[in-house]
C-alpha cells in the first residue's frame, strides 16, 4: 500500500496519514471488485475503524472464494486475520495466518508466504511471544528476498526482527 509512511519501532503497525487514508476511502465508495474491497479492508484497519473493517473482510474472503484465484483467497485471508489481529483475536489470528502461511509454501508462492509469515510474526509481537516472532520476520525475510522483494519490503522486515530482538532481550532481563 502507497499509503504507509512507515512502522512504528514499538508496536510494527503502519504510520498513515489518516486524513489521506479517509480521502481513499472516499474514493472507493462502494466499489464491489475484489481489489477495492482488499484496499477498503486496509483502510478501515489502519483507520482503526475496525467493526467496519471486519464485516467488509469477511465480505472480501466470500467474494474472493466464488471468484478468485488461489492467490486472491489467501490475500483476503491474511488480510481478514490482520483485523482479527488488531482487534485482539491473537489466537484466531495466528491460526489463520498458519494455514495460510502453509499453503503459500506448499504452492512455492515465496511473496505470499512472506507476507503471511510477516503478520503472523506481528501477531505474535502482539501476544508478546518474542521468540516465535523473530523466527517468523526470519522467515518471511528469507522468503521476501528469494522473491525480490523491494527494498522498503527488506527493510521493514528487519527492523521487524530488531523489535522482537530488542522486546525478546527486555524479557529475559526482567
Amino acid at each position: 500500500m502507497s499509503h504507509i509512511k512507515g512502522y512504528d519501532p514499538e508496536t510494527l503497525r503502519e504510520i498513515v496519514d489518516a486524513q489521506e487514508c479517509s480521502d481513499r476511502l472516499d474514493e472507493l465508495g462502494a466499489q464491489r471488485s475484489l481489489p477495492a474491497l482488499m484496499e477498503r479492508v486496509w483502510l478501515l484497519k489502519v483507520l482503526d475503524r475496525l467493526d467496519e473493517a471486519l464485516s467488509i473482510a469477511e465480505q472480501t474472503v466470500r467474494v474472493a472464494r466464488m471468484a478468485g484465484t488461489r492467490k486472491d483467497l489467501l490475500r483476503a485471508r491474511v488480510l481478514h486475520a490482520t483485523v482479527l489481529q488488531r482487534r485482539g483475536a491473537h489466537a484466531a489470528a495466528l491460526a489463520e495466518l498458519t494455514t495460510c502461511a502453509e499453503e503459500a509454501e506448499g504452492q512455492a508462492w515465496a511473496a505470499l508466504g512472506a507476507f503471511a509469515l510477516q503478520h503472523r510474526g506481528k501477531v505474535s509481537y502482539d501476544a508478546g511471544d518474542y521468540a516465535s516472532a523473530r523466527a517468523d520476520f526470519k522467515r518471511s525475510l528469507f522468503l521476501r528476498q528469494e522473491a525480490g522483494a523491494s527494498d522498503d519490503d527488506l527493510e521493514a522486515t528487519l527492523q521487524a526482527i530488531d523489535a522482537a530482538e530488542r522486546r525478546r532481550g527486555a524479557s529475559v532481563a526482567s
